[in-house]
């Protein structure tokens, strides 16, 4: 079977679906493939579903500037929509002397990306915000917040259906190449079929470098290395003491392991980092001895034997261990050259914050 239609999304994730009910939006007939049975089964269904509110990266990045808008458009779709979050806010704690300076670094790089609410609490102040706090000074981020991430899904797919997009289901890309006006795909499946299309955007997650690699005309050198980074969450049995999201002051590894919440208050732990060369998503208990040496450090009190092994996320790194963290890429015709294309590479977190604002980012590529 062959069809031809106006535009082509590959992945049906937070971004995917995002990016989908943008183009409809904007007029487009759109087409959403995904290998897997469902929206959301990879990246988006598997974090802390936190709304960050975009402190952490390097000023004027795309990932700095695209979580501090998209946090904004986010909460607003939310509102609209009815899509439940919580704006609960977040602390980031320093738990020693030594980890001051690194703690006044961060509100410096927040407010150099526009978070302008963010406030610097001593101990005492953090402690009236959370008792069982350790610390002795802690930075407090008001708009940071908790979303359910699969309802927000099911409301960018309404949007998108009802402006016209479709969605398939176990269709993943087998092959593509560049054509005169557009790509020519062999999609898999139980229905095998070949689309032709003018516009082409892959949004396929951790797959997105694989997916890219099969397009061809696409010359290499746009096509990044994936590099997969795991990370373990553990769920705390009990409803712990906590009211707010708590974040140790970052680490060279990382955010550290932070406490979240989820919208039933549930408390979880993660993630770890673990760099692994295929996809497992299953958690080793053991695991377990460094978070309880980790969460001790802000939270005293944990008890023992109080954590179980709850599920893992993969980010979709293009960077290894020793690299400096890569930005987003929104790799599109000015870079490869091909007319029509978008491929997302390393769209890891804040990725599910700043979905509406890299939608209306791929938008522009191809206007």
């Amino acid at each position: 079977m062959s069809v031809d239609i106006e535009c082509v999304v590959i992945g049906a994730g937070v971004v995917g679906l995002a990016v989908a009910r943008a183009l409809a939006l904007s007029g487009r007939e759109v087409i959403v493939v995904e290998a897997g049975e469902g929206i959301g089964v990879g990246i988006s269904s598997r974090n802390s579903e936190v709304i960050h509110a975009g402190i952490y990266y390097p000023s004027g990045s795309l990932k700095a500037r695209l979580c501090v808008e998209g946090k904004q458009r986010l909460y607003a779709f939310c509102d609209e929509r009815g899509v439940e979050y919580q704006r609960l806010g977040k602390l980031i704690v320093a738990t020693d002397e030594d980890q001051r300076a690194a703690l006044q670094r961060l509100m410096a790089q927040g407010l150099s990306n526009g978070v302008d609410d963010l406030q610097w609490l001593d101990a005492a102040e953090a402690r009236a915000l959370e008792p069982e706090l350790s610390c002795v000074a802690a930075l407090w981020s008001p708009s940071t917040g908790i979303v359910d991430s699969h309802g927000l899904m099911l409301a960018l797919q309404g949007d998108a259906e009802a402006a016209g997009a479709s969605v398939a289901f176990h269709t993943p890309l087998l092959a593509a190449r560049c054509i005169e006006q557009g790509f020519e795909l062999q999609m898999g499946g139980v229905q095998p079929m070949t689309l032709s299309c003018r516009e082409l955007i892959n949004s396929a997650g951790l797959s997105a470098p694989e997916v890219a690699s099969r397009i061809s005309g696409l010359p290499h050198q746009y096509v990044p290395e994936a590099r997969l980074c795991k990370g373990s969450y553990f769920s705390f049995s009990g409803r712990a003491p906590f009211r707010h999201l708590v974040y140790p002051a970052p680490e060279s590894a990382g955010l550290g392991v932070h406490m979240t919440l989820d919208l039933g208050g549930q408390a979880r732990f993660g993630p770890d980092v673990e760099w692994v060369d295929h996809i497992d998503y299953r958690v080793d208990p053991r695991r377990a001895d460094g978070f309880y040496q980790a969460i001790r450090r802000y939270w005293p009190g944990l008890p023992d034997d109080s954590l179980q092994p709850a599920y893992s996320g993969i980010r979709p790194k293009i960077t290894g261990p020793t690299e400096p963290a890569a930005d987003f890429i929104i790799s599109g015709p000015t870079q490869h050259g091909a007319p029509g294309l978008v491929n997302l590479f390393g769209i890891e977190s804040p990725g599910l914050t700043s979905c509406l604002a890299l939608a209306e980012r791929v938008l522009a590529e191809i206007r």
